[in-house]
């Protein structure tokens, strides 16, 4: 992708950049070595897949200025919906399983939402498609609990679209353009998960689990964990902010025992779903505040050899970091999409411990877009 011709680049907002790719893998190496030059070695970024790479889309519904239904995105920084064509970025069949439910929606008299006048059914759309299934999920995103047909209609989207498995709904009728709330979702059609195949593994993939965005390159990011990690099939291995387990379960192939920590209940149900499913039985799912968690451990003097860590973009805490310190794990492998925030929780540990980061691996998950994901490798100092 020499040129990107995308109409919508300047409308959009979800593109950092349109130009050559060579030129956005080295101004990612770039900045994640002004970030870790202190510590450790920065290598260049590994590129990868930057046409099709979103197995999740999302689409806001709404009418065009001919009383159309159409789905789109808001022009960055207004409320203004202007109508999305086929994303670059955006998994392949997406916009027509769009169109099909922009259709149907006609048929079943559903309407979009209005922000102004808090009118009709369907606010948003999230689509997930599982990687090598390439099976996809159907959450809608509606106003209020009681519309007619609403089971119906899902039923109607999966007869017509044969990749679609199951449809979901959630409840969002605060007045915000935010695309989720925080009510429970509910399963319309379907059995309310897909399957998504990293490793020939294969994980349950809900409307609210966590799970990459760029399946593709989550392998290649999860293989560089691994070999920093240099499991020997001996080890105890620690994962904390573990989701649905995918980390976890990875492991389990070359570790003795694995104990993943999540605090998200739906997620660890998820986890231990699919580990029964992989017949994998030497991956513990603990549903816990990991800082507390690995606290307790280290006050029962439990031994591990590598902890794995992925936090959210927020990062680690002072609080986990610290009970971390007192766990004195041999090797720690940090994931992160967050490269800032990465960076400061590693100077707090070279700060309080010795431990030392080895080396920086930038991946770049996230093509045309200012983020990278990072790999770091921190262990004692000699």
């Amino acid at each position: 992708m020499e040129k990107d011709t995308c109409p919508l680049f300047s409308l959009c907002g979800g593109c950092d950049y349109k130009g050559r790719y060579s030129d956005e893998l080295r101004d990612k190496t770039e900045y994640v070595h002004s970030l870790f030059y202190s510590h450790c070695p920065t290598y260049e970024t590994i590129g990868g897949n930057y046409k099709g790479y979103r197995n999740k889309v999302s689409a806001t519904f709404g009418y065009d200025k001919k009383g159309r239904i159409i789905s789109g995105l808001y022009i960055k920084g207004t409320h203004r919906l202007v109508r999305k064509i086929d994303c670059p970025l955006e998994f392949s069949g997406s916009e027509k399983i769009l169109q099909t439910i922009r259709r149907l929606m006609k048929s079943y008299k559903m309407r979009p939402y209005d922000e102004d006048r808090m009118t009709g059914e369907i606010r948003h759309v999230l689509l997930r498609k599982g990687h090598k299934s390439n099976e996809v999920l159907v959450l809608l995103v509606v106003s209020r609990n009681d519309i007619k047909n609403l089971k119906a209609f899902a039923a109607s989207i999966m007869d017509m679209e044969k990749s679609v498995k199951t449809v979901c709904c959630q409840v969002n009728n605060e007045k915000t353009s935010m695309l989720l709330s925080d009510n429970p979702v509910k399963t319309l059609a379907g059995p309310g998960v897909i399957n998504s195949i990293l490793f020939d593994l294969s994980f349950k993939v809900s409307a609210s689990s966590f799970f990459q965005i760029n399946d593709k390159m989550t392998e290649v990011l999860y293989d560089m964990a691994l070999y920093m990690a240099r499991l020997s099939g001996k080890e105890k291995v620690l994962d904390a902010y573990s989701g649905t387990g995918t980390i976890s379960m990875i492991a389990s192939r070359k570790a003795k025992k694995v104990v993943a920590v999540e605090n998200n209940r739906d997620a660890v149900i998820s986890a231990i779903k699919s580990a029964k499913e992989n017949h994998i039985d030497n991956v513990d799912f603990i549903y816990a505040d990991a800082s507390d968690f690995i606290k307790e451990e280290a006050k029962a003097k439990e031994k591990y050899d590598v902890v794995f860590l992925d936090p959210p973009r927020a990062g680690s805490d002072e609080k986990f970091l610290a009970a971390l310190i007192r766990l004195k794990p041999k090797r720690i492998v940090y994931i992160s999409c967050n490269a800032e925030t990465a960076e400061r929780d590693l100077r707090y540990l070279e700060r309080f411990s010795d431990y030392r980061a080895k080396a920086v691996q930038p991946v770049d998950m996230f093509s045309r877009t200012k983020h990278v994901e990072v790999v770091i490798l921190i262990e004692k100092a000699n």
